[in-house]
C-alpha cells in the first residue's frame, strides 16, 4: 500500500512598511519595503507590501519606522577574556598579554561557558546571528573548553564558528605564554582534529563549523602553523589565526625568521582563500597584494586595535584591491563593550582617520558587517545578504526613537547614530531577540554567572 502524505504549505513570517537594506552585490534598498521568511529562509524581498495571496501566514508585523537588514557577522572573537575585562588598561599589546596570560591559563569549563553565554548574549541582543571564537588557552585539566562555548552557543540559538586554538612555543620557547598554558605541537593537533571530527558540520544551514586556528607567530611553532594548515585541508575546514596586527610582531618575525608576517604565512601554507587573519594592522602595499591574489580574508577589529594602540588597518585599501573584510569584536579584555554593532561606527570613524573623509561610507561599513563577515567566514552562498533563497538571519532595528528619528537615510542612522533598538531578530527564521530581549536565555541569570565566575578566576590568580 502507498501512502500520501499532503503537503504542508510553510509557515510564514511576513515583514511590512519598513525600509530595507539586502546588502546584495547591487546593494538594492527599499524605502518602503517587505521581507517574505518561510521554512527557515528567506523566500522574498522587494519593494511595497509582502506578494497576495500567502498561506500560512502565521506572524505578520508592521516595520514602520524600521530597517531590516542581513544579521550582523562576527569574524574574531575571544570569549574567556569576558571574565578579565577592565584589566591592563594603558598597555600595548605585548605587555597586555604578558600581564594577562597568568590569569588566564587559570580558567577552566564553567568559567569558559559563563563567559562564552555573556559574550554571546551581549552579542546576540545587538543583531548579531553568526558568532565566531578564537580559544586558544587549554590549561591542563581544566575541562572540555570548547565544548562549554558549543553549549553556549546552541542555547541562544546563534550560527556559530568555534576556532579550535592553540599555542606550543612557551616562554622557555621565546613565546610569550607561561609554559604551563600551552600545548605540545603533537596534543594540539590531535585536539583539533577531534574538534572537527566531533563538532564540524558542513552542511547548508549549518549551526556549527569548526575551524583550525593556531593563536599568532610569537606564540607558535612553525611546524605547528604548517601541520595546522595540512589538516585543515585534509578536513576541509577554514583556517584562523592573528597577523600583522603590532610593529613589535613584524620585528618579532624579522628576528626569529627572516622575512615579515606575510611572507612568514606564505612560506607555511597560510595564506588563501580557506584562510582569515585578524587585525591585519601593518601590511604594506606587497601584503595586501598578497592577500588580494589569493583571497586570504581580515577579520578587521577597529575597537580592540585602538584600545591596545595597535594602529588604524589599511582597510579602504583592502575592500579596494579585492580582499575580504568583515569585522570583529574581539576579546572583551580589548574591547569592553563586547559588541558588534558599534563596530560598524568604529570601522568608519577609524577609516577616515587613518584615510580622510571618504575613506569609508555608511554602506560600505553596514557590507563589512554582513556580507564581508559572511565572505570571511566562507558562508556568503547562505547568509549576509537578505536575498531569496538564503537563510533567514535579519534583524529589524527600530529607527523612529529619540537616538534617529531625526536622520532621514535609514542606514546612516544605523551606522552613525546611537546603537540602535533590535525590535526582532531572526537565524534561520526563529526568534532569537525580541524587543531588545533575548528569547533563549535568561540575561540577568548571565550576568549573575559571569560575575560569579570572573571573581572565582581573580580569587585563583590572587588579583582581589
Amino acid at each position: 500500500m502507498t501512502e500520501h502524505t499532503a503537503h504542508v504549505p510553510p509557515r510564514r513570517l511576513v515583514i511590512e512598511n519598513a525600509a530595507v537594506a539586502t546588502v546584495d552585490a547591487a546593494g538594492t534598498e527599499h524605502a518602503r519595503g517587505h521581507v517574505v521568511v518561510a521554512g527557515g529562509l528567506i523566500e522574498s524581498v522587494g519593494a511595497g507590501p509582502a506578494p497576495a495571496g500567502l498561506t500560512g501566514v502565521a506572524r505578520r508585523i508592521d516595520g514602520t519606522g524600521h530597517l531590516v537588514t542581513p544579521g550582523l557577522v562576527n569574524t574574531h572573537h575571544h570569549f574567556y577574556q569576558w571574565l578579565t575585562r577592565g584589566l591592563a588598561q594603558n598597555s600595548n599589546l605585548f605587555d597586555w598579554l604578558v600581564e594577562l596570560y597568568p590569569t588566564w591559563a587559570r580558567i577552566d569549563e564553567p568559567m569558559v561557558y559563563a563567559a562564552a553565554s555573556a559574550s554571546l548574549a551581549m552579542m546576540v541582543r545587538g543583531g548579531v546571528t553568526t558568532a565566531m571564537d578564537h580559544h586558544y588557552v587549554f590549561p591542563r585539566g581544566s575541562g572540555d573548553l570548547l565544548g562549554a562555548e558549543i553549549r553556549a552557543a546552541a542555547e541562544l540559538g546563534v550560527r556559530f564558528t568555534a576556532a579550535r586554538g592553540s599555542m606550543d612555543r612557551g616562554t622557555s620557547d621565546g613565546g610569550l605564554p607561561p609554559d604551563f598554558a600551552v600545548e605540545t605541537t603533537q596534543e594540539a593537533l590531535l585536539a583539533t582534529e577531534r574538534a572537527i571530527d566531533t563538532h564540524h558540520d558542513p552542511s547548508f544551514a549549518s549551526m556549527l563549523r569548526i575551524a583550525a586556528a593556531p593563536c599568532s607567530p610569537f606564540s607558535v611553532s612553525t611546524e605547528l602553523l604548517r601541520e595546522s594548515a595540512v589538516l585543515a585541508r585534509r578536513k576541509g575546514v577554514r583556517l584562523h589565526t592573528h597577523g600583522s596586527e603590532t610593529v613589535q610582531e613584524e620585528e618579532f618575525c624579522h628576528e626569529l625568521f627572516g622575512m615579515g608576517p606575510t611572507d612568514y604565512f606564505e612560506s607555511t601554507g597560510w595564506l588563501g582563500d580557506d584562510v582569515w587573519m585578524a587585525h591585519c594592522v601593518h601590511m604594506n602595499d606587497s601584503d595586501i597584494a598578497a592577500f588580494a591574489r589569493t583571497g586570504t580574508g581580515v577579520a578587521h577589529c577597529p575597537s580592540s586595535n585602538a584600545r591596545l594602540a595597535a594602529g588604524i588597518a589599511r582597510v579602504p585599501d583592502m575592500l579596494a584591491a579585492g580582499v575580504p573584510v568583515g569585522l570583529g569584536v574581539d576579546g572583551t579584555a580589548s574591547n569592553e563593550s563586547g559588541e558588534l554593532h558599534t563596530e560598524l561606527r568604529n570601522a568608519l570613524l577609524v577609516g577616515r582617520l587613518g584615510g580622510g573623509e571618504k575613506a569609508l561610507t555608511a554602506r560600505q561599513a553596514l557590507r563589512l558587517g554582513t556580507y564581508g563577515g559572511a565572505r570571511v567566514l566562507g558562508r556568503a552562498h547562505e547568509t549576509g545578504s537578505l536575498e531569496p533563497g538564503k537563510l533567514a538571519d535579519l534583524v529589524l532595528w527600530r529607527l523612529d526613537g529619540l537616538g534617529h528619528s531625526s536622520i532621514a537615510d535609514p542606514v546612516a542612522a544605523l551606522v552613525l547614530g546611537a546603537p540602535a533598538p533590535v525590535t526582532l531578530s531572526l537565524v534561520g527564521g526563529e526568534p532569537v531577540v525580541e524587543n531588545g530581549r533575548l528569547t533563549r536565555g535568561d540575561e540577568d541569570a548571565i550576568a549573575r554567572l559571569a560575575r560569579a565566575q570572573s571573581r572565582r578566576l581573580a580569587r585563583l590568580a590572587g588579583l582581589d
